[in-house]
């Protein structure tokens, strides 16, 4: 069964006010946030932003950044610093993944002529 883009955290399913009601922010953050390319949303045909819940997760852990005092270059850095450790997390998972096939191929012993 196909999953449904609702299960997807990177679908873009939410409006800017209903993010703006489910955290409690106004608008106008939600926007600034976009215009400084901090969380950036997609676009819908018309133009609209739409959020994921990667990005409401993501608009969630600036505003607790910021109002730990953490400057907007700092929000960003933060941000960058994340996804790379995520990056190099998925990249570590799969070369195990590999290597552990790997040693299972190595404890079959050589393949028979």
């Amino acid at each position: 069964m196909a999953s449904l883009s609702i299960d997807d955290a990177d679908a873009a399913l939410y409006t800017i006010g209903q993010v703006a009601e489910m955290l409690d922010v106004q608008v106008a953050f939600l926007r600034r946030l976009d215009a400084q390319g901090v969380v950036v949303p997609a676009r819908s045909a018309g133009g609209q932003r739409r959020y994921s819940r990667r990005e409401i997760d993501r608009v969630a852990e600036v505003m607790t950044l910021t109002a730990e005092g953490v400057s907007v270059a700092g929000v960003r850095q933060v941000l960058a610093l994340r996804d790379r450790v995520e990056a190099l997390e998925d990249d570590l998972a799969e070369a195990r993944a590999r290597s552990s096939g790997r040693e299972r191929d190595l404890d079959d012993g050589p393949a028979p002529l």
